[in-house]
């Protein structure tokens, strides 16, 4: 048996994870470890920026507060295009994981550090370190198995599940340290989280194969080191505009923000220039790219308002929900561990259903019903702001149904679109599709950081029946216009 066969592929006698090879383990743990601290961060980071001085907060305005949280999101998608890029170029996937996950532990650290700066300097890190980490550990995880093995679905079926486990405990964890005790605490317990997943996966790289080991398309020689030139004036280019804004009295929260968002639109809409005006794709492949444009544009929709959780709701949750059980407030960032549990238990229903359908409802129908789901969950949270309006602490169970009803609309969408991005995507383009897939969460991501400012200024009523109308009206026009997209797919379902 050739070294490079998949770890599926080997002795049928060795140990396993689950049925799978045993190698899933290390990238499960790995996997939900990070997802651990990434959401039990993420949970309380709004609440920390938003909190008085006095309480060990930053004091920043809801508006500015949500740019912020917004704009982090978008940079964890948006660094996946180049942490994909240095996998296969210069370090091989395994060795990016690893990378990734020590700066990722490094940035939570930074973050424990209880001063003001400490936040913005952790948070840039762990986008650094996520790009490296979050798109090639799944490169990983389909390393472990043949191209057409059976258990490769099913494989991926347990890490996503480890995804939504760490996920749904995570703002438990940090949220009770984060919110009871000090904040940075809740930072230092992600930090200790993705220390564990560093080290499981260095104790259990022996049982990886040769799973990720090498660069897919390894840059030598003058290539290499013209690369790591441009890489090196590219970051130096990068700090000093940061300088000149310093200097100029312009480096604030706000102008970086701005120009992040500025920055993510910018590229995406490149790279789909570059993509659409390629003569080497043909005239099929084309066609099918101006459809997932549609798709794109429906998606970075979806996540505009689904990804406000974290921002809007989350203040929502601390400031306007009875949160008291028994003589005990829970904190507000419990609340962000509906979304994954329902997941956990939905994701097989989903399944199930588009089974049962086939083809007989087609992908851009299927984005038309994620849209209205996730715009009447906005339109059901303008009820919610309306019955708080005066001061009335409403019942949590009014987010939980919002929770549930946008998890319905996400499992509609998301998953969809991860299938449709790869049956889409010209031969040429094909590793890079799951990137551009990323940049609709990092469009939506930016955008909505811009829009959730509005939910400060606007009456909350009058703000969420806006956008879930906006959705909803937008879904039912994809709807209309599935059939138009549908030809523009020629053949695919």
């Amino acid at each position: 048996m050739s070294s490079d066969a998949p770890v599926d592929a080997r002795r049928p006698g060795q140990k396993t994870f689950l049925g799978h090879p045993r190698a899933l383990s290390t990238l499960f743990l790995t996997e939900m470890w990070e997802r651990f601290s990434f959401y039990g961060m993420r949970a309380i980071l709004v609440l920390y920026l938003t909190a008085a001085i006095a309480d060990d907060g930053l004091g920043l305005r809801e508006s500015t507060a949500s740019a912020v949280y917004g704009t982090y999101n978008a940079m964890v998608y948006l660094m996946a295009l180049p942490g994909g890029w240095i996998a296969d170029r210069l370090l091989g996937a395994r060795r990016s994981v690893l990378a990734g996950g020590v700066v990722i532990a490094v940035g939570h650290y930074v973050m424990a550090i209880p001063t003001r700066w400490s936040v913005f300097a952790g948070m840039a890190l762990i986008v650094l370190g996520t790009g490296l980490l979050k798109p090639n550990i799944s490169t990983m995880v389909g390393d472990l198995y043949d191209r057409d093995s059976p258990r490769r679905d099913a494989g991926f079926s347990i890490f996503y599940m480890g995804i939504n486990l760490g996920a749904f405990i995570a703002p438990l964890v940090c949220g009770f340290l984060g919110e009871k005790i000090n904040w940075h605490l809740g930072f230092g317990a992600a930090a200790i989280g993705m220390t564990f997943g560093v080290l499981q996966y260095v104790l259990g790289r022996r049982h990886l194969g040769d799973a990720g080991a090498r660069p897919a398309d390894p840059l030598l020689g003058a290539d290499r080191r013209r690369a790591l030139r441009r890489i090196g004036l590219g970051t130096l280019a990068l700090a000093l505009v940061l300088a000149g804004l310093a200097v100029a009295g312009l480096f604030t929260v706000n102008s970086v923000v701005n120009l992040l968002t500025v920055a993510t639109v910018v590229i995406t809409v490149g790279y789909f220039a570059r993509i659409l005006t390629d003569r080497e794709i043909s005239g099929t492949e084309r066609l099918r790219m101006k459809a997932y444009l549609w798709l794109f544009v429906f998606a970075a929709s979806f996540w505009l308002i689904y990804d406000q959780a974290g921002s809007v709701l989350n203040i929502f949750a601390a400031d306007n929900t009875d949160r008291d059980v028994l003589g005990f407030t829970f904190p507000a960032s419990w609340l962000q561990s509906v979304n994954p549990i329902l997941i956990i238990i939905g994701a097989p229903l989903a399944a199930w259903l588009w089974l049962r359908l086939g083809h007989r409802v087609s992908t851009p129908v299927k984005f038309a019903v994620g849209l209205v789901l996730n715009g009447l969950s906005f339109v059901l949270m303008a009820a919610a702001a309306q019955a708080a309006v005066g001061g009335d602490l409403v019942s949590p169970w009014w987010l939980i149904a919002v929770y549930a009803i946008q998890v319905a609309g996400e499992l509609s969408l998301s998953p969809v679109g991860l299938s449709a991005t790869t049956k889409l995507a010209p031969v040429k383009y094909a590793s890079q599709m799951m990137g551009l897939w990323f940049l609709a969460t990092a469009v939506g991501d930016a955008i909505g950081g811009q829009v959730a400012r509005l939910a400060e200024t606007w009456p909350e009523p009058t703000y969420f029946l806006t956008f879930g109308l906006a959705s909803v009206v937008l879904g039912l026009g994809a709807m209309m216009a599935g059939r138009h997209v549908s030809r523009l797919m020629a053949g695919i379902h």
